[in-house]
């Protein structure tokens, strides 16, 4: 008989009919994002502000990265509140209205239309995302236990809505163009409070307790967790009001930035030592990936003190540089999380689905074995192989590695949803 870690003596499992959905729309999303970036090659070498760099920006911000951690959240937030997900109907509420309008959104951006079915699109994605939040916040409310990992969860969907609230405003100024600067102006800031404020939150908060977990480490330090999201939140705080009211002032950009360098750095320490303080000494092929993940986010952070030292010295800032940096954010550092991490908590969902009540009676599959490791093994080289290639592309300026690292990520996201399908529709076996 198999234990899934989702499951303890304190916790209600959530349902996995509120957890797949999640699972399988982000998986089609990557596909998507990845198809589109095969057909908009060309656009990686202009200004990061273009509908078809918008749409696959989006396509995996909200379809990908946001839809899939929705869903893993509804699982795993109850395992870190020790409690129980206050509302299935709320979750599902989140997936109909996140799910409806991120189409709408995307479709918009690469057609061009900036009208009435883009502020629908956002607007729909707000809607779905405060039903989240409120599910969440009376999950949090409702549970005896408070940790750490909460506030990790709970200032990360904060800075979520922030996101998604500032984004759907500055769909509405173009039409309405009520704000004092142009639209344009706020998208560093918009990408920023998504990327630090939503996205290495909640990585963190989730990958403190995860890591640990699936290496069987012992290894604990809440104070260190404190002060790593002190510091992230802190910098997040210091780079918007920076932004809103001492633009002009560029060398002050990188005080938030060492804030958060720091707090990146001790979480990498932490990942360190509950490494070193595993009881496993094998660490599978999807937990490697995800701690590559950690370390990959030194990438960008390179390229953004490249970045932040240009826009102070000069006026002209190496735009090939930045579409690296966004880039490397969105399918290096977060995609690469992703991919790990699916395959460390899908298989125990559908385990759950199909031997939970069965597993007394006989022996039953391990969840590892839901899903072929040949198919994992071969996604990863042609995900780290796609992925550098198509990076080194945006940097030298050449399409025929641009259009080679895409079709190597096309190739990527099939044999990942090949995987995640195989695990989604497993039948019952006794063995």
């Amino acid at each position: 008989m198999f234990a899934s870690p989702f499951d303890t003596n304190l916790v209600k499992t959530t349902s996995y009919k509120v957890v797949i959905p999640f699972y399988a729309y982000a998986a089609v999303w990557f596909l998507i994002a990845t198809v589109l970036l095969l057909l908009s090659g060309n656009y990686f070498f202009g200004h990061y502000f273009q509908f078809n760099i918008l749409a696959i920006t989006h396509s995996m911000a909200l379809g990908w990265g946001t839809m899939i951690i929705l869903g893993a959240s509804h699982q795993l937030v109850p395992v870190l509140i020790e409690g129980e997900l206050y509302s299935n109907k709320l979750a599902n509420t989140s997936f109909v209205f996140a799910g409806i309008g991120i189409p709408i959104l995307v479709y918009s951006f690469y057609m061009h239309e900036f009208g009435l079915t883009a502020e629908v699109g956002g607007s729909l994605i707000l809607l779905g995302l405060m039903a989240y939040f409120v599910n969440v916040l009376k999950s949090i409310l409702n549970s005896k236990k408070k940790n750490v990992h909460t506030l990790f969860i709970f200032s990360s969907i904060v800075w979520l809505l922030i996101t998604v609230g500032l984004g759907v405003t500055l769909v509405f100024d173009f039409s309405l163009d009520f704000l004092p600067f142009d639209a344009t102006h706020y998208l560093p800031l918009h990408a920023h409070l998504g990327i630090v404020g939503w996205f290495l939150l909640l990585v963190m908060g989730v990958g403190s307790r995860l890591i640990p977990m699936f290496m069987i480490s012992k290894y604990t330090n809440k104070k260190l967790l404190r002060i790593i999201n002190f510091l992230v939140n802190l910098g997040i705080l210091l780079y918007t009001v920076l932004f809103l009211f001492f633009y002009e002032q560029k060398w002050l950009l990188f005080l938030p930035f060492i804030l958060v360098l720091m707090g990146c750095s001790m979480f990498i320490y932490f990942c360190i030592k509950a490494y070193k303080g595993r009881l496993r000494k094998r660490v599978d092929y999807q937990t490697q990936l995800a701690i590559l993940a950690a370390i990959m986010f030194l990438i960008p952070i390179v390229l953004l003190v490249i970045v932040l030292l240009s826009s102070a010295t000069s006026s002209e800032i190496p735009l090939n540089v930045v579409m690296t940096y966004g880039f490397m954010i969105f399918f290096g550092w977060m995609t690469a999380i992703i991919l790990g991490m699916t395959f460390k908590t899908l298989p125990f969902i559908a385990w759950n689905k199909a031997y939970r009540k069965r597993s007394a009676l006989g022996k039953t599959p391990n969840p590892k074995d839901l899903f072929n490791d040949k198919v994992f093994n071969v996604m990863g080289v042609c995900y780290l192989t796609g992925l550098f290639v198509f990076a080194s592309g945006i940097l030298s300026g050449l399409l025929i590695l641009i259009k080679f690292g895409s079709f190597l990520l096309l190739i990527t996201a099939i044999l990942y949803n090949i995987n995640v399908f195989k695990v989604i529709n497993h039948k019952p076996i006794q063995l």
